[in-house]
């Protein structure tokens, strides 16, 4: 028997975290988003229809009124049929901050706490003051946490709340009864479940702890920017290394010193220590070469948009099997029930939380988004990704078929892409005329089918590998589903694959709407507004396109290679990969042909070539050292040794003694 899953409603302007932790949530067993707002209002509109229908649904056919309650009894008890369908909305605190026009985030906490008391409200804020907090909880919160705490925090604080959560019936008629309702965790923390208010002394130290690690941890985000940007020298880097080392250490000193035992942070998610990303292994390169056979074995750690992160789950641990066999059994059991796909999905989702600039010398559609805009198209190719592979198990596609499927697959996900980001009735006015963006935009179909689509490498070994846990070839070698390097080669297919169709999303547009205002007010960036850097742009990805389709692509078959974008600590950057391409070389012909032969013949000639030079330039260093220079030597120590000779000679020194008696 399988329990319903926790039903929540995100409340955040932030579309980006808003995305990241509907993500997360939803690949968490037991919690299923069902409601989303940007504003106060859509928000208490939203509860209020969830509340309505779930009134109507609850009404049975054979219902016959009832009499009516006593008022005290009324007023006292929440009708559970008035309660909206959820179990717990997250609020974020700033929510409506620097809009007049809205309601704050603390306005509509209060006011869902008075429309609907028994349901769980749980506030995230970015700012970590005690004040935040204590207002929060003035205003009827039941729970207080930073939007940059870690994801296992994250999940006990909900769990808490849910636990904790009151039971409809929570009127004057069962307290009379003497039954005692459930506190909720600000009650608790008031009657003395949790720790009372520490004493004078222990709160300074706790104060002073507290803002020390704040001051040492914002210097340490500092250091980590400085880090991922990458632009420094060598001994720049190893300075912001021991800076870094040393700033560790000195927060380790000050929790150790100011330490309060009796008055631990464990119930705190705002002091909680959360490890950064050189701690947890993202940016040290001692830590980078972490396999993926050790995530399966131990779960893996990731932080999601505004530190929000993502953890496996249901993941088996290796001390409960006392021999390797059955580890392989049980790791093999895991990934059949689709472990695997989701481990390299978090791999990729935290990824994008770094840099995302291309830092290639290769220029891409997507280079003009703004950095938001680029990362809220990233994550939402992501999650498309992630729901084609959903819908291709629930179609039971056959292994064999992948390769048959591929090309539909890669349309379909382009096709949703471009309509959930623009929106499928957006229209824009272009020459006094109202144009639709979406059917506008898929019309070039075709053209990036036969640009981007086509050209993306090995999609069917990766559907495979992440479907059907497939063996991936790797160099030439054959790995198992389960082995480090086929995780690694599917993660690699899977950014540039995300990187791809982010980029066949930007190209309609660049072709139909380059030069719209409205569309280079909301998505590009401000160092592409004008209309010359834009067609500066458009010129160099053409430029790019007939490049790579004359010269780059066929050198890349003759020399059996792909080339792959993906995301570093430093932003995004290519690499090659090897694979056979035997089939594209023989169908190659024209100009692409002679670029084959022109390569092959400088493989050719150019080492006879390189060896004949050698040997003319030898021979010239030869005459000149060994012949020319030593003749000159010869000449220039006679020469010194005349100069020498007439020098001793007696006969000189008296003649030139002669002349100085004379004057």
């Amino acid at each position: 028997m399988t329990t319903a899953p926790l039903r929540l409603m995100l409340v955040d302007e932030d579309p980006v975290f808003r995305l990241g932790l509907r993500i997360w949530l939803e690949q968490t067993a037991g919690y299923a988003v069902v409601a989303e707002a940007t504003q106060a209002n859509d928000a208490l509109a939203i509860l209020a229809s969830r509340a309505s229908l779930k009134t109507r649904s609850d009404v049975s056919p054979d219902w016959t009124p009832q009499p009516a309650p006593d008022w005290a009894d009324d007023w006292a008890t929440e009708d559970p049929s008035r309660r909206p369908d959820i179990d717990l909305v997250i609020l974020d605190l700033g929510l409506g901050a620097g809009r007049p026009d809205q309601l704050p985030g603390l306005r509509l906490c209060a006011d869902i706490k008075a429309r609907y008391p028994t349901l769980p409200v749980l506030v995230l804020s970015a700012q970590t003051e005690p004040v935040l907090a204590a207002a929060a909880r003035q205003l009827g919160a039941d729970g207080f946490g930073a939007r940059g705490m870690a994801v296992a925090d994250l999940g006990r604080l909900i769990e808490q709340l849910i636990a904790s959560r009151p039971q409809p019936a929570r009127g004057l008629r069962s307290i009379a009864g003497g039954q005692r309702p459930p506190v909720t965790m600000w009650e608790a923390e008031v009657s003395g479940t949790i720790p009372a208010v520490p004493k004078a002394l222990i709160a300074l130290r706790i104060n002073l702890r507290r803002s020390s690690v704040q001051q040492i941890e914002a210097v340490m985000a500092q250091i980590e920017a400085e880090q991922r940007r990458g632009r420094g020298s060598l001994l720049t880097e190893a300075v912001l290394a021991g800076r870094y080392r040393e700033l560790r250490a000195a927060r380790w000193l000050v929790r150790r010193l100011l330490a309060t035992p009796d008055f631990s942070d464990q119930g705190s998610p705002i002091d909680r220590p959360t490890r950064s990303p050189l701690e947890s292994g993202e940016l040290a390169p001692a830590r980078r070469s972490e396999t993926p056979s050790n995530l399966i074995r131990r779960g893996s750690p990731g932080s999601g948009p505004g530190g929000v992160g993502v953890i496996p789950g249901r993941i088996p641990v290796p001390s409960q099997f006392p021999n390797t066999a059955q580890t392989d059994a049980a790791e093999r059991l895991a990934l059949s029930q689709g472990d695997l796909a989701t481990l390299v999905f978090e791999r990729v989702f935290r990824k994008l939380q770094g840099l995302l600039d291309n830092t290639s010398d290769v220029p891409l559609e997507s280079d003009i988004l703004r950095d938001d805009k680029k990362r809220e198209l990233l994550y939402l190719v992501l999650r498309k990704v992630e729901d084609a592979l959903a819908h291709l198990r629930e179609a039971q596609v056959l292994p064999g078929q992948m390769t048959e499927k591929s090309p539909l697959v890669l349309q379909d996900l382009w096709q949703a892409t471009v309509t959930d980001f623009f929106g499928r009735y957006y229209t824009l006015q272009v020459d006094t005329l109202e144009q639709p963006v979406v059917p506008t935009l898929l019309t070039e179909a075709p053209v990036v089918q036969a640009a981007i689509l086509d050209r993306l490498p090995l999609v069917p070994m990766l559907l495979g590998h992440l479907l059907f846990n497939e063996s991936v070839v790797v160099d030439g070698s054959l790995y198992q589903a389960a082995a480090p390097e086929a995780m690694a080669r599917s993660q690699e297919l899977l950014e540039h694959l995300v990187i791809q169709l982010a980029n066949a999303v930007v190209q309609p547009l660049l072709n139909h709407f380059a030069d719209v205002e409205l569309m280079k007010k909301n998505l590009y960036h401000r160092r592409m507004m004008t209309s010359r850097d834009i067609e500066r742009f458009r010129n160099d990805l053409s430029w790019r396109y007939r490049w790579d389709g004359l010269i780059n692509e066929p050198r890349a078959i003759f020399e059996s290679q792909h080339r792959l974008f993906g995301f570093t600590e430093r932003g995004i950057q290519h690499q090659t990969i090897y694979a056979p391409r035997r089939e594209e070389l023989e169908q190659l012909s024209g100009l692409q042909r002679a670029v084959t032969l022109a390569v092959e013949a400088r493989d050719a000639i150019a080492p006879r070539f390189r060896s004949a030079v050698s040997l003319v330039g030898s021979g010239i260093v030869y005459v000149l050292t060994d012949v020319i220079g030593r003749g000159i030597g010869l000449i220039g120590r006679g020469i010194l040794r005349g100069v020498g000779g007439a020098w001793r000679d007696p006969r000189y020194r008296r003649d030139g003694q002669e002349s100085n008696l004379r004057d």
